[in-house]
Parts: C-alpha cells; structure tokens; sequence
C-alpha cells in the first residue's frame, strides 16, 4: 500500500475525525474507501461507453426475444 498526503482545512479534518470515531471507523479508512469509489467512477463510464458502442452494433430487427430465448444456452 502506498501512502498519499491529503491538505485541508484543519477544523474539517477535525470534524471529520470526530465523525469517523462516531462511526466506529477512521479517518484513514475513510479516505480508502473514498478514494476506491472515486477510481471507479472513470471504469463505470469507460464500460458504459463500451456497452454504448457495442449496443450500437446489435440489431434484433425490432423482434422481442422471449424469456425462454433470452436464457437459452448455446
């Protein structure tokens, strides 16, 4: 694990310190869990725009496929 340095306002590290220990948590693991999320924003959008595209080039010719169809195995 690699550490990072993080700069902010000193009463807002203190408020957030003292909600970390409401919850039972840290600040540190606050900031894991955070930083985790906020990586995944970027791969959601990336598979979003990959499904997009891909989406794009699968034409059903209007048909509705039954459910018997849409779970068969191949």
């Amino acid at each position: 694990m690699k550490n990072i340095t993080f700069s902010a306002d000193e009463r807002i590290i203190l408020a957030a310190r003292e909600q970390a220990e409401a919850d039972e948590t840290t600040l540190n693991e606050q900031f894991r869990l955070w930083i985790e999320q906020y990586a995944r924003k970027r791969q959601a959008a990336r598979a979003m725009e990959v499904i997009e595209r891909i989406s794009k080039s699968v034409d059903s010719g209007g048909r509705r496929f039954t459910r018997e169809e849409r779970n068969e195995r191949r």
